[in-house]
């Protein structure tokens, strides 16, 4: 398979723009301007936007200790002297020139600039119509899916709406960006199909678009939105797997419960991805990284199943017979077990784990948008209701909690326990207002933090034209 060779000049954000920088061709890849001509060159650029979604940057360290490690249910993990960079996401203490930030930040863009190519180019080559279009509203789901990652970390960042001459641009306000993202999200779901043929699992559905956008909803606090959209998502069939473990194993992917799935299936194309490798059980079956907090422990009520089922402990015996190891001192005592695969099941061929899907946004989590939204809304019995589909997979009792307020609370720690884990932690701990209290003790500050700085080296190679967020120089 011929290798797309897309040229990109986002000042630091792809590659430096410096003037002796010379754009060398890569043997075995073709110019950006001799490709885009058949149906074939459509289809690989957008699966190369897909490829992206199983990247290091999207599924590796950047994005687990953007958010993972900045919330309170993750700390680093492994032994202390292993990648300490790490810390620096614990404790708050990461600066402008950090490799991180600017790692998520060149990471996104790439993203985006990918998805560019596909809505710029693929409408100009003559190939099906149906299928056309249908690769560009794919396009525009993931460039949302980039850009809602984007804003939530860095705020209002420049918006890009295909390939340009000029990329060195000031940041839109994050009310701009929202605003975009919501306007693919709905063009996309008016073309996207709601399932695909056996062999295509994991391209973006009408249903992942919708769920999407009602998350966006969310976050803009467009409660009235937030509820309506999720409600044509909850009116598609989707339905919680009722197995809590089985959801999170092999074969549970791709399930009733799936509404934006990755799929990071070994292969010879795509070599698999690193997401379970990296949080694996240190120097049993990986690197021992982003591991649960005592915090987290805490967090779940007895008699929850997801507790046992979301931390794995060192010397237990998983359900599929795998025996975990113990008395380790540079591994640590307990792991992500959601991102667990037994050995029985693992692809020796890309690595351990690499068979292990990246569950992007699941039912449970549409059911307590709408929840949330419902509840901000006044229709506590909406809200009640499906709180209550939520704890009872986790065989809990119905929800005690009754007014708006108390409501409220309920949600919120209901999201906590259900998404363990699953990088949802700290951007909802700063949409909800509750970042300065709960991680305050960790090294949060308040008018800060909530944001991640714009790396240095992107604002100095467009010569000044970037700002920087507030408290950061």
């Amino acid at each position: 398979m011929k290798k797309i060779f897309l040229t990109l000049s986002i000042f630091s954000l792809i590659a430096s723009c410096s003037d002796d920088f010379v754009d060398i061709k890569n043997e075995g890849t073709v110019d950006v301007e001799d490709f885009f001509k058949t149906e074939s060159d459509a289809m690989q650029a957008t699966n190369a936007i897909y490829s992206f979604l199983r990247s290091w940057e999207n599924t590796g360290f950047p994005a687990q200790y953007v958010f993972g490690v900045t919330g309170d249910d993750v700390e680093k993990g492994s032994n202390p002297g292993d990648a300490s960079f790490i810390n620096a996401y614990d404790n708050f203490s990461f600066t402008i020139s950090d490799d991180g930030v600017h790692g998520y930040w060149t990471g996104q863009w790439q993203a985006v600039q990918r998805a560019n190519q596909v809505i710029t180019n693929v409408p100009n080559i003559d190939m099906d119509t149906t299928l056309k279009n249908r690769l560009v509203a794919e396009a525009k789901m993931l460039r949302a899916y980039f850009y809602f990652n984007l804003v939530r970390i860095y705020g209002g960042v420049p918006i890009f709406d295909g390939l340009q001459t000029n990329y060195i641009q000031p940041r839109n306000t994050a009310a701009e960006v929202y605003a975009f993202i919501v306007k693919d999200l709905t063009e996309a779901s008016a073309i996207l199909p709601q399932t695909y043929p056996a062999g295509q699992e994991g391209r973006v559905t009408k249903g992942g678009a919708l769920g999407l956008l009602s998350k966006v909803y969310l976050y803009m606090k467009d409660y009235q939105k937030a509820y309506d959209t999720s409600n044509l998502v909850i009116g598609m069939g989707y339905k919680l797997d009722p197995d809590f473990n089985h959801l999170f194993r092999p074969a549970g992917e791709f399930g009733t419960e799936s509404v934006f799935e990755v799929n990071c299936g070994c292969s010879a194309e795509f070599g698999g991805s690193q997401y379970a490798e990296v949080q694996g059980v240190r120097n049993q079956f990986g690197w021992g990284f982003f591991t649960p907090t005592q915090a987290l422990e805490n967090a779940f009520e007895p008699g929850d199943v997801r507790k046992e089922l979301s931390i794995l402990r060192e010397g237990e015996t998983t359900p599929e017979g795998d025996l975990i190891k113990k008395g380790d001192p540079q591994a640590g005592n307990s792991w992500n077990q959601k991102v667990y695969v037994p050995t029985s099941l693992n692809n020796n061929a890309c690595g351990y784990g690499s068979i292990q899907n990246l569950r992007i946004l699941r039912f449970a989590d549409i059911l307590l948008i709408n929840a949330e939204a419902a509840n901000e809304l006044g229709n506590t019995s909406a809200a009640i209701t499906n709180i209550n589909l939520v704890r009872n997979r986790a065989q809990l009792g119905n929800t005690t909690a009754s007014g708006q307020g108390a409501l409220r609370t309920a949600i919120w720690q209901e999201r906590r326990v259900e998404l363990a884990m699953e990088m949802d932690r700290f951007p909802d701990l700063v949409r909800t207002g509750q970042a300065a209290t709960v991680l305050g003790p960790l090294g949060f500050k308040s008018g800060k933090n909530e944001l991640f700085p714009i790396p240095l080296r992107a604002i100095t190679d467009s010569k000044g034209v970037l700002t920087q967020n507030p408290g950061y120089n």
